[in-house]
């Protein structure tokens, strides 16, 4: 079970893990120009960091009460050296949690597609932690929320991309950048 606390660490500091997604959500609002998106993203954005704290509360229930005989040998080792067993955002492989886990590029069409990637890609680490997990009901019903949680996420950006889509009036959607194009003849008055 040790590896699984290692495994863990990636819904906390990975690449797809919870803090790179509410950051990205809560940095793409600003330029967001839809109103009803830029909510949509402050909303999700501030969910994402109560699952944040979820896998944090996780985390440490799984490795407070190692013992070193526990620990030598396995993975978590590495961490052990560096954090005890404090929770420290990183990935399962040892990277730790940097700004490069996430993007913002201010143009809402790239923006929501890499939303929704980007919670596809978090599903697929949910069920493969879910398969790791299967034997412990106390570490599984919470994944298998937020799992759910993402599919939901992937739904409303969806939606959100339909939004950004229904406010410009081309039949090429992705011809241009609707923040920084303003005087396009593209966009909906």
């Amino acid at each position: 079970m040790l590896a699984f606390q290692q495994y863990t660490l990636l819904k906390y500091g990975g690449p797809d893990g919870e803090l790179g997604a509410s950051m990205r959500y809560i940095s793409q609002r600003y330029s967001m120009p839809y109103r009803e998106v830029a909510g949509l993203l402050t909303d999700i954005g501030t969910e994402e960091l109560g699952h944040f704290e979820m896998i944090s509360t996780m985390v440490h229930q799984l490795t407070r009460n190692l013992t070193m005989e526990q620990i030598k040998g396995t993975p978590f080792e590495a961490y052990y050296v560096d954090h005890t067993s404090a929770v420290w955002p990183q990935a399962a492989g040892g990277i730790p949690f940097n700004a490069c886990e996430f993007q913002s590029k201010g143009d809402s069409i790239t923006d929501i597609v890499e939303d929704m990637a980007a919670e596809q890609k978090a599903r697929t680490t949910y069920d493969n932690l879910i398969r790791l997990a299967k034997d412990d009901p106390d570490v599984l019903d919470p994944l298998k929320f937020l799992r759910e949680r993402e599919i939901v996420h992937f739904q409303r950006f969806g939606e959100a991309l339909s939004i950004i889509q229904s406010k410009l009036d081309c039949n090429n959607y992705y011809l241009y950048n609707p923040e920084f194009d303003k005087n396009c003849n593209c966009i909906k008055k």
